[in-house]
């Protein structure tokens, strides 16, 4: 074909995508009865690495999800199934892959699926359907954004299974609108009023009292109007910068001569989104933003009051009509690193040129006027297939604060780790040097983490700390300490990466404000991020200086650690010391160094060493037989690694993986891929560690750290794996790997054809919740 063809042919596959209704079956999946419980009887050996934690009073747990699922039927519009494979190819062959960014859709349809389970809390609910809302944000601002200027400039393909830029932003909105409206059905016809008979009512405007409506007259007059800008958008206004994922209106106006003309107006984004009126009692426009309480209050959206106020903004003419609409950009821009003689600079820059973007999707209300949709998207230059109608409130992953409201009932029992002994006993350091010590967070508290760093920083023994900081929070207490432990005297070294995606200008204020502390700043790596989650301490022992090393699959983040799960290290191993004391000379200073004793170094090494313990367990297999492989992480996608693992598969070698996220490996493929499973759970906590383990003949060997098997992780970060040295600790770990596996209640298999098969418990058989049963073991509902 020639190129005139073929963009004629793109131009009419994106038509077609951005025709095609969506099936009205997606709505809502058919209830399945609830499936018989039982408690799962595995559970998880302890390692000699935490030592034995004081009694503690056990609080009821939190009931298993076990106890409450329901199964959900598939909906129709599933994936179209990849074609079959006939014979065996070549390991190359793109048959073999899926596509990243489909497979990525099927996440999130994961994330939803949650959402819309009957048996879920209502209000964890609602946390699952904001989540699935911001995951797919972020989709459209860094994936969406890449492929469609992938098409924009007609390059090929560049994915494993040779799926064409057009045919890929196509089969994406096809699978995205069915999800949209899968979740603005369960939104309107389920959550919506199953929230109402519990007391939280999120209204209309127009389904308030007269009195409710006279109050807020006042509240939008003395509030709300004097921060608004409306823009006209004529001859003498240019289209105005719309800013990435705001809340807008559009209004079309008639003056009083007959003319036609238009606006656009921006929500403020510093006023309260949700408004809590008062049905009976009287209260100051101050307390109409979040109420934890509610009882008495309707909740309204700030967009729906200004709307019904517009006529206010726009004297002597009337407002004929309106809509809400909302952009989002690309944000996966470039710094440009190698031109910048200033890291900090560059990425300011970039996060003030992140808001100019291209515009990837518009989403704008169901209803919308047609004309004033169409003047709008080629104001914005955007083809059909980049707008979306939305059934419902815009931007709800923004109502993720509706989850504080104070409904315990509404939601899953808080949950709280067990305190690791070796903090509350107070010997931190003589216990790490003992033996190793590991934490398997949120089971176990992240203030077993807090503590060592804290103890660090108070220890007069201590002389120098060094951390990497890649997501840290907001109040973080960790660069509390880091500032803490400047002020007494320390050597205080802290590698704060600036380039982690949309914690950019979070990260730059905690590297200034410690900076002003004296504590020693490392802007990151040019040309590589620093994703690897260490904390060096060095403490002058009778014997001479002594090191300690935290390694962790988890950022340094309190927040999250509550809801993640992740494999946190203590070491005072000498190789591992000397390898991390190593590896920081190599962030801070112009060390070339790329081999280590113990560690595993991207990009230097990790594909190398993942295949080469792959190689080795084929090897082992062939001699004795018993060949296994058990791979738990966010993301597969590497494709070196995935042939190697086809190889094993055909070797023989059993091969089991976890994965959180994208998966391109296409299991159960007949000599290929049969000896390969895929599985991935989905439940209370975001399943995040990582664990590469291989059975070596009886000799096994596991790896634990922060790089996942993508190009990125490997090629374009600094990450760190580190083997468990520990046979307890090592044990412990494959134990709980085996009870994730043996998981049929929170679990996911992929097929062969590239679905999603929903694991259910056995006939007869036992429920097997491995996030309850961990959480069970080790920690207690509050």
């Amino acid at each position: 074909m020639t190129e005139k063809q073929n963009q004629e042919a793109a131009a009419a596959d994106l038509k077609t995508a951005a025709e095609t209704p969506v099936n009205p079956k997606e709505a809502a999946a058919p209830e399945a009865p609830a499936p018989e419980t039982a408690s799962a009887a595995q559970t998880t050996k302890k390692a000699s690495g935490t030592a034995k934690a004081p009694a503690q009073k056990k609080r009821a747990p939190a009931k298993s999800r076990a106890a409450r699922r329901t199964p959900q039927a598939q909906s129709d519009d599933v994936p179209p199934p990849l074609p079959p494979v006939e014979g065996v190819p070549d390991l190359n062959d793109p048959l073999l892959y899926i596509n990243r960014e489909l497979n990525w859709t099927e996440f999130d349809r994961k994330v939803l699926d949650e959402a819309c389970d009957p048996k879920t809390p209502l209000l964890e609910q609602l946390k699952f359907l904001a989540i699935f809302h911001n995951n797919l944000d972020e989709f459209f601002m860094v994936r969406v954004a890449n492929i469609i200027r992938q098409f924009k400039i007609g390059a090929p393909s560049t994915s494993a299974d040779g799926l064409a830029p057009v045919k890929q932003l196509a089969e994406i909105r096809r699978r995205v609108l069915g999800m949209l409206t899968r979740a603005q059905n369960h939104w309107k016809q389920k959550l919506l009023p199953e929230l109402a008979k519990k007391g939280i009512n999120i209204v209309r405007y127009k389904d308030l009292t007269v009195k409710q409506k006279d109050f807020l007259e006042g509240y939008f007059l003395n509030e709300i109007y004097p921060i608004l800008t409306p823009q006209a958008i004529d001859a003498g206004h240019p289209f105005p910068t719309i800013s990435n994922i705001s809340i807008n209106i559009l209004i079309e106006l008639e003056s009083e001569d007959g003319n036609v003309r238009y606006a656009r107006l921006k929500c403020p984004n510093n006023m309260p989104r949700f408004i809590f009126v008062p049905r009976t009692k009287e209260s100051a426009y101050a307390e109409l933003g979040f109420n934890s309480n509610g009882r008495d209050d309707d909740i309204i959206l700030i967009e729906d009051l200004i709307r019904e106020h517009l006529d206010k903004l726009f004297s002597g003419h009337k407002v004929k009509k309106s809509f809400i609409f909302r952009i989002t950009r690309n944000t996966d821009l470039e710094i440009e690193e190698d031109e910048a003689d200033d890291l900090l600079a560059a990425v300011k820059d970039f996060i003030d040129q992140r808001r100019f973007g291209d515009v990837i999707r518009l989403e704008v209300e169901h209803g919308s006027d047609p004309a004033l949709t169409n003047f709008l998207t080629e104001k914005l230059d955007l083809l059909p297939f980049q707008v979306f109608r939305i059934k419902g409130p815009l931007a709800m992953s923004e109502f993720m604060p509706l989850i504080g409201l104070d409904r315990p009932n509404l939601k899953d029992a808080p949950y709280k780790g067990l305190e690791p002994a070796f903090i509350a006993e107070g010997d931190v350091f003589p216990t790490i040097k003992s033996h190793d010590v590991f934490l398997y967070h949120p089971y176990e508290s992240f203030n077993g983490v807090l503590e060592f760093i804290r103890e660090a920083a108070s220890d007069p023994q201590v002389v120098a700390i060094k951390q990497t900081l890649y997501r840290c929070g907001s109040n973080s207490p960790i660069v509390a300490a880091l500032i803490d432990a400047r002020r007494r005297g320390k050597q205080v070294t802290a590698v704060v990466e600036l380039k982690a995606r949309f914690d950019e200008e979070r990260n730059i204020n905690w590297a200034e404000e410690m900076e002003k502390a004296g504590v020693n700043i490392v802007y990151g790596f040019a040309g590589l991020k620093i994703h690897a989650k260490l904390c060096l301490v060095v403490r002058r022992e009778s014997e001479g200086m002594c090191r300690y090393v935290h390694i962790s699959t988890g950022n340094y983040n309190p927040g999250t650690a509550k809801i993640y799960t992740d494999y946190a290290l203590f070491t005072a191993n000498r190789d591992i010391c000397s390898d991390v004391s190593d590896l920081f000379n190599v962030m801070t200073g112009y060390s070339d160094q790329t081999k280590y004793r113990e560690l595993v170094v991207s990009p230097h090494s990790t594909r190398n060493a993942i295949i080469a313990h792959i190689e080795r367990e084929i090897e082992c297999h062939k001699k004795s037989g018993k060949g296994e492989i058990i791979l738990k992480c966010n993301q597969l996608v590497d494709r070196a690694i995935i042939r190697t693992l086809y190889a094993a598969s055909q070797a023989g070698v059993r091969i089991s993986i976890i994965v959180r996220g994208i998966c391109c490996l296409r299991p159960g493929i007949p000599g290929v891929s049969e000896n390969i499973t895929v599985k991935s759970i989905v439940g209370r906590f975001l399943e995040h560690a990582r664990a590469y383990y291989f059975r070596h003949g009886g000799n096994p060997f596991m790896l634990i750290g922060s790089a996942d098997l993508m190009p990125r992780n490997l090629d374009g970060r600094i990450e760190v794996l580190t083997p468990v040295l520990d046979k307890n600790i090592r044990d412990r770990i494959k134990a709980t790997l085996d009870l994730q596996l043996a998981d049929n209640v929170q679990s996911w298999e992929l097929l062969s054809d590239g679905s999603y098969k929903r694991l259910s418990v056995p006939k007869n058989g036992k429920a097997v919740d491995s996030q309850s049963v961990l959480a069970k073991h080790y920690g207690w509902a509050e």
